[in-house]
């Protein structure tokens, strides 16, 4: 079905993104009232995704939209970002910063706006550093994975770029599971993931509120 036929969208950088939040919905048995969209079908990321949200916001009909990217290297630079692109679009009085539990922005006569900033609005990241908050507490192979990229980073033997590293954390960890290398949405959906931590309850609030 074409984006333009939802009246309520979620719209994401990648595939990665896409399977961690289906994987969420259906553990915490919420209805998906909304389409989960991305930028583009074979390339997602940060810029397409900016670009889209001002023509997203006038698909006719539209009454939500949500925004989910990573803060990356810089929350404060992340924010303004997006920011802008609300602001332009007739969006007024933003918050100078992220809501701690996802933000939410009503102006009358335009859509709702949500916006989640991986991990969790607080602090620079990606989403593998929020699906990191989904290992067990009590696990003892997730000490032993920060060992490992510590070993071979004090050896200049990683070929990851410094600002990958979560990526290379949670995809070590998942290894190293009973089925080696599944996605980061199947591990949740396997319970290999936690999915009942605070974290991931504070996302799954910021959806429902967004969506109703």
């Amino acid at each position: 079905m074409p984006a333009e036929s939802y009246a309520a969208q979620l719209l994401v950088e990648g595939k990665n993104d896409k399977h961690v939040i289906l994987a969420l919905l259906h553990k915490y048995q919420v209805a998906s009232t909304f389409s989960i969209e991305t930028p583009s079908d074979q390339n997602g990321g940060i810029e397409p995704l900016l670009s889209s949200i001002p023509v997203r916001l006038k698909i006719p009909r539209l009454q939500a939209l949500g925004i989910v990217l990573d803060a990356d290297q810089n929350l404060s630079d992340r924010w303004q970002a997006v920011k802008h692109r609300l602001t332009e679009a007739g969006y007024s009085s933003l918050p100078e910063s992220p809501t701690t539990g996802g933000t939410i922005i009503e102006v009358t006569r335009l859509p709702k706006v949500g916006v989640w900033l991986m991990p969790d609005n607080q602090i620079s990241g990606m989403l593998e550093n929020f699906v990191a908050h989904l290992i067990p507490s009590n696990d003892k192979l997730a000490p032993l994975a920060e060992s490992i990229l510590k070993e071979i980073e004090s050896q200049n033997l990683n070929r990851y770029r410094p600002q990958h590293r979560p990526k290379a954390f949670i995809h070590t960890w998942l290894a190293w599971q009973v089925i080696p290398g599944q996605p980061m949405g199947q591990a949740i959906t396997a319970h290999v993931l936690n999915f009942e931590v605070p974290l991931a309850r504070s996302f799954m609030n910021w959806l429902t509120q967004l969506f109703g």
